[in-house]
């Protein structure tokens, strides 16, 4: 049995409700009422005026540009309504910084651009906060179960100093949707498929919904889950046809696609397919590695979820974890040797948000120089989400977003995890 070959009904007749009803169990609209008491459910899922930055002068620390791997000694970021105006050494604009602006002094300390997780799991307002406060000052959801991400993102345009920039995916395109059928009324139809979501019209179905409530790209999966112990993550469960029909959905309507992975076969049917980013893909081998870098495919290992499953109580996931990391450190290495663009993603989820810097150690660990590992959270990650002229760096016209470390991250890539300050959009958020 197939859904009925219909598209769904225009967006404009549930988002409304839809994303009222994210942002109530995200609990944005909460934050938004606090910080704004005429802000309302409804206002909070709206797409309104985005809030306005903050102002802010950074100086006295050495800033170290991702993208060339210049250090600048005593250097002055000035941030103006949350955008970098200047970024240079003091000799050159201190005569330049406007008076009456709040300054941040990070004498000693060391200024970097605030990181990109470009995998991560927000379902709440809190957990958007604390990747904030972690150093992850913009992102892309690896799905949630009810729009959560549709509404997070929309608190990072209200009240940035909340949540990071956000790239949602809204809802998983999975075979079996589970409770996540309840997101949206259009996904009913899919209740009565035997097989789960499988027919193309089915896949069509869950990629248009997405598009309708707003996300930014579309999540899909070729293997099962690592982190069940009850799966196989070598399992395929959509072939390379299911996978065509998925992207070709997503690009009708201009999205791309990041595709949870394991197995060889099925990373190779993913990237030939032609998703966006390959996520996971322990044991991909070299012929998809070097399809990867023909297509510009990204590779976003999650290393840092990998590294937790062997640290599981279960028995399981721990081996899992031991066994899958060192294979996994190795594609990453590879994936660099052969110029597979990378990207650094926690895969945090279930109301833990891992810190980014983690991963970059991770990276690091895995053989990439500092710089490069520090690259796969700055210009590398916000290259794959769009936000290569805003996010990455501190130079002209990029975001005002900030991280101020004690410690060289060139020699110490740990400090990345222990920020002593984040600024978000030109706003210093306050600790925890």
């Amino acid at each position: 049995m197939c859904v009925d070959n219909t598209p769904p009904p225009p967006g404009r007749l549930t988002r409304r409700g839809v994303l009222a009803g994210a942002a109530a169990l995200a609990g944005t609209s909460a934050v938004l009422a606090g910080a704004a008491p005429e802000a309302s459910a409804t206002s909070a899922a709206s797409l309104g005026s985005p809030g306005r930055g903050g102002d802010l002068v950074v100086e006295g620390g050495r800033l170290l540009d991702p993208l060339t791997g210049e250090v600048t000694e005593d250097a002055v970021v000035v941030i103006v309504g949350g955008v970098v105006r200047a970024a240079g050494p003091r000799s050159r604009l201190g005569t330049r910084t406007p008076s009456g602006v709040p300054v941040l002094r990070a004498h000693g300390q060391w200024i970097l651009p605030g990181l990109v997780d470009a995998h991560i799991h927000l379902n709440t307002a809190a957990e958007a906060r604390d990747a904030v406060l972690k150093g992850a000052t913009s992102a892309r959801s690896g799905s949630t179960n009810f729009y959560q991400d549709v509404a997070v993102r929309e608190l990072a345009r209200q009240a940035p100093e909340r949540a990071p920039r956000l790239r949602a995916a809204g809802i998983f395109v999975t075979p079996d949707l589970g409770d996540t059928i309840l997101a949206d009324p259009d996904l009913a139809p899919l209740a009565r498929l035997r097989e789960g979501v499988r027919s193309a019209e089915a896949l069509r179905r869950v990629v248009a919904v997405n598009l309708a409530r707003g996300a930014d790209t579309i999540k899909t999966r070729v293997n099962e889950r690592a982190g069940l112990p009850e799966q196989d993550p070598l399992v395929q469960v959509y072939d390379h046809e299911q996978l065509s029909t998925i992207v070709a959905a997503a690009r009708r309507g201009g999205k791309g696609v990041l595709c949870h992975s394991y197995s060889e076969k099925g990373c190779h049917d993913a990237v030939t397919a032609g998703i966006r980013s390959l996520e996971h893909g322990a044991f991909v081998g070299e012929r998809t590695l070097r399809e990867m870098r023909r297509r510009g495919t990204y590779f976003t290992p999650t290393l840092t979820a990998i590294a937790g499953l062997a640290e599981s109580s279960d028995p399981v996931l721990a081996e899992r974890g031991r066994t899958y990391l060192p294979v996994l450190k190795r594609a990453v290495l590879a994936a660099h040797e052969l110029g597979v663009p990378l990207a650094a993603g926690t895969d945090s989820s279930g109301g833990t948000v891992d810190p980014i810097g983690r991963e970059v150690e991770l990276m690091h660990a895995a053989g990439l120089p500092a710089l490069d590992a520090i690259r796969t959270a700055t210009t590398g990650a916000a290259k794959l989400l769009g936000f290569d002229g805003t996010a990455g760096r501190l130079a002209r016209g990029f975001a005002g977003d900030v991280l101020v470390v004690d410690g060289d991250p060139l020699a110490d890539l740990g400090v990345l995890s222990r920020p002593t300050r984040v600024v978000r959009a030109g706003f210093s958020v306050p600790a925890a």
